[in-house]
C-alpha cells in the first residue's frame, strides 16, 4: 500500500476500484473473501470492511449476507415523457417485481391539493409499493390519485402489476410525464428498513406529475430509489 496521508481503508478501496475498472473483477463476479483480502492487503477485517463499504456506497458492489460481495452495475432508469419502470428493467435483463405496502383512502392536504389540482379535502387514493429487481429492493413508490376520477381504483390495484396498464385498460387513460423533480437525501428509518440499506444511506428522491391526454393531472408520485444501485437518466426521446 502507498505510504501517504490517505487512510488505509481508502487506499484499499482505490485498489479494488481499479481492479473493477480494469476488469480484474467483472459484473457478477464475487470478490475474494474477507480473509483472502485481509491477507492480501495485510490489514484487519474491520479495515477491509470499511473499504468494501465505500465501494458499496458507490454502487460498485453488493454485499449479500451469507454469500459474499459481488460486483454490480448501476440500474439505469430513463426519465422522459413516458417512464415505464418494468419495461426499463426488462430491457436490462432484470426481473422486476412489486410488493404492495398499502392502498388507503386519504384527504387532500395543501400539498396534495396543489400537486393534483384538487380542492382541499378532496378524496385521494394512496397506492404505495416496494419495487424489487431479482429480489433486491430498489425503490419505494407512493402514487397519489384523485379518488373521484378513478372509482374502484383500490380493487384494480390489487389486480394489475403495471399502473400504466391498469389506467389504460380500466379507465382508457394514457398518461405522460409533465414534470420530474429529482433530489438527494438520507433515507428515513422506514425507507432504509424496507430497502434493506444501512441507516442514513443516501437515496434519490423523484417527485413527478403525470397527466392524461387532455393535460389534466391524474397522478402525483413520490419515489425513493436506492442511491447505491440506481441511476436516473434524463432521456428526451422516451
Amino acid at each position: 500500500m502507498r505510504q501517504d496521508a490517505l487512510p488505509l481503508y481508502l487506499q484499499i478501496a482505490d485498489e479494488l476500484r481499479r481492479n473493477i475498472e480494469e476488469s480484474v473483477f467483472n459484473v457478477g463476479d464475487q470478490l475474494p473473501t474477507e480473509l483472502e483480502l485481509s491477507k492480501r492487503f495485510g490489514v484487519h477485517r474491520h479495515t477491509l470492511r470499511r473499504a468494501v463499504e465505500v465501494l458499496r456506497q458507490e454502487g460498485l458492489v453488493d454485499v449479500e449476507r451469507g454469500r459474499g460481495t459481488f460486483v454490480v452495475a448501476p440500474i439505469a432508469l430513463p426519465i422522459g415523457k413516458r417512464v415505464r419502470f418494468n419495461e426499463a428493467l426488462k430491457a436490462q435483463a432484470l426481473t422486476p417485481t412489486w410488493q404492495v405496502l398499502r392502498i388507503v383512502d386519504i384527504k387532500a392536504d395543501p400539498k396534495l391539493s396543489t400537486h393534483l389540482e384538487l380542492e382541499l379535502g378532496a378524496a385521494v387514493i394512496l397506492y404505495e409499493r416496494l419495487g424489487l429487481t431479482d429480489n433486491l429492493p430498489i425503490n419505494i413508490s407512493s402514487s397519489y390519485f384523485p379518488g373521484e376520477r378513478f372509482p374502484e381504483l383500490t380493487k384494480h390495484c390489487e389486480t394489475y402489476r403495471s399502473i400504466s396498464q391498469m389506467l389504460l385498460k380500466e379507465y382508457n387513460c394514457d398518461h405522460l410525464r409533465r414534470s420530474t423533480r429529482i433530489s438527494a437525501r438520507m433515507a428515513r428509518p422506514r425507507d432504509a428498513r424496507l430497502l434493506k440499506m444501512p441507516a442514513n444511506s443516501p437515496i434519490l428522491l423523484s417527485e413527478s406529475i403525470n397527466v392524461d391526454q387532455t393535460g389534466s393531472v391524474i397522478e402525483y408520485g413520490v419515489t425513493r430509489f436506492r442511491g447505491d444501485r440506481m441511476e436516473l437518466v434524463m432521456d428526451h426521446n422516451v
